[in-house]
């Protein structure tokens, strides 16, 4: 279960950064889905869903295995998905979204290398 959770963020940290990604470039270019695709509703609800589970599993993991880079890479990331969460919507927002979303995906990858040893 423990280990799933870590996969499960990894997924949602991907699935995340190409909603961004793909919301951008689709409305930017095509014009299409603008109105559902960058609703605010839809980033924060998702935001802060992945906001509680990577503050659980990367902090359940270092409680577990004692290691302190997964909290400190993960907990950056966390603090940039928060600052974008209260932050204006928009561009820079994305930005902030996506810099935390790499920073939590690579804080959980840790967190499952740290259980293999």
């Amino acid at each position: 279960m423990r280990l799933g959770l870590d996969r499960v963020g990894i997924a949602l940290s991907g699935l995340c950064a190409v909603h961004c990604v793909a919301s951008i470039a689709l409305v930017a270019l095509l014009g299409l889905g603008g109105e559902w695709l960058l609703a605010p509703e839809i980033h924060e609800v998702g935001l802060a869903i992945a906001i509680l589970i990577g503050a659980v599993t990367i902090g359940g993991g270092v409680l577990r295995h004692g290691r302190k880079m997964p909290l400190a890479i993960g907990g950056f990331g966390l603090m940039l998905m928060a600052i974008a969460l209260i932050g204006p919507h928009g561009v820079g927002e994305a930005a902030l979204t996506i810099s935390g979303v790499f920073c939590v995906a690579f804080a959980h990858i840790l967190n499952l290398r740290a259980h293999a040893f």
